[in-house]
């Protein structure tokens, strides 16, 4: 059984808060010890807590991890989160648990992960456990990567909603650093790719590999990882130094880290919602269906390609076109959400945010026409 740090199970009895402002509708928020940002349930931007109003954590000793799942060499940490509930003035989303199911299925049939080394953190879950809040999605990362060794293969999915919040450290090339937002986020806060990077990325020795899909606004560079390949429509593609200025180590302990993600051109500070009426991601459904349609040992350039043309097609079909039980979970429901005209929700606080294509960084450069993909 695993052991994690206390801080990861939630904010003692008593402990101090502080109150800071939001810093776009000036809302009073309330921020727990330990929190670097904080997500406004006003008008969903998520506001840095200056350093001079952090309140430490407290010092606890170790808890025991929920996650008593087997430690095989194939494991997986897959997130959905509908927001059903949240306090947004608009619907859930439908499409996070489908996406969540969809992928269980792809990595179980197709790349025999074992189903007892899946872990799924869904919000219609039962066990509390199980629920995607902060406290939950960190101890599901650590135990992903916690004693990883050469041949461990890895996976996080995230499906939901992401976020952007100006960096204060100096390790960021655009000036933001991107977020995932738990199902607590308006608690708790969201996720920062500082802490994805540390918990996830640095860990991996030589000879492990972590392959991250985020179905989220705002998650290019969410793994914080320091290469990152442009690849143009006429297919010439090169890697661009995406290593902090502030020259932080980014990168692994001898692994390797990818990750396949949404290229976002929106400047906006708020959390921003896809379709709710799609009951697939775009990311998620192009990266299944490419794998799908491509033969085994594909190259990264060319699943990219794939990706791409399945984006641009508006889905290509659906997962109900998919072979086998892999979309089995969404047959008779399937609506992909349309990431290259999507309606902002929140389009009367700022502008619409559009998906346009698929993105690939990593911890390390490659040719990425001659490199395989193994999962």
């Amino acid at each position: 059984m695993s052991h994690f740090g206390g801080h990861f199970g939630g904010r003692p009895h008593g402990a101090a808060t502080t109150t800071v402002r939001c810093k776009y509708c000036r809302a009073s928020l309330t921020a727990i010890p330990g929190e670097r940002a904080i997500q406004c349930a006003h008008c969903n931007c998520v506001t840095r807590i200056r350093r001079a109003d952090r309140i430490p954590l407290p010092v606890m000793g170790p808890m025991t991890a929920p996650f008593q799942r087997a430690r095989g060499k194939k494991r997986a940490v897959l997130v959905g989160i509908t927001y059903a509930g949240m306090r947004r003035g608009c619907g859930e989303l439908r499409g996070p648990i489908n996406d969540v199911k969809c992928m269980r299925n792809l990595l179980c049939q197709r790349f025999g992960f074992p189903s007892e080394c899946v872990i799924m953190l869904t919000d219609d879950q039962r066990d509390p456990f199980r629920l995607p809040t902060k406290d939950n999605i960190r101890m599901a990362m650590h135990w992903l990567v916690q004693g990883c060794s050469y041949g461990d293969s890895l996976v996080f999915h995230f499906s939901g909603l992401g976020a952007q919040v100006a960096d204060d450290d100096g390790d960021e090339v655009d000036g933001y650093d991107e977020a995932l937002c738990p199902m607590d986020a308006f608690q708790k806060g969201p996720i920062l790719d500082d802490e994805i990077n540390e918990v996830m990325v640095r860990p991996l020795v030589h000879g492990a590999r972590l392959h991250a899909v985020v179905d989220a606004c705002y998650s290019a560079t969410v793994l914080d990882l320091p290469f990152l390949c442009r690849v143009a429509r006429n297919g010439y593609w090169q890697w661009e130094d995406h290593r902090p200025p502030s020259g932080a180590w980014k990168g692994t302990s001898g692994g390797q880290a990818v990750l396949f993600s949404g290229y976002s051109d929106g400047k906006s500070n708020f959390a921003v919602m896809p379709d709710a009426y799609a009951s697939v991601g775009a990311m998620t459904h192009s990266f299944i269906r490419a794998v799908e349609c491509e033969p085994r040992g594909v190259t990264y350039g060319r699943l990219l390609s794939s990706m791409r043309t399945i984006m641009k097609n508006g889905g290509g079909g659906g997962f109900g076109d998919l072979q086998g039980p892999i979309g089995a979970p969404i047959h008779q429901q399937h609506q992909v959400a349309n990431f290259s005209g999507v309606q902002n929700y929140y389009s009367l606080l700022s502008p619409p945010v559009m998906l346009q294509e698929p993105n690939l960084s990593s911890s390390e450069m490659f040719d990425i026409h001659r490199k395989p993909f193994v999962m």
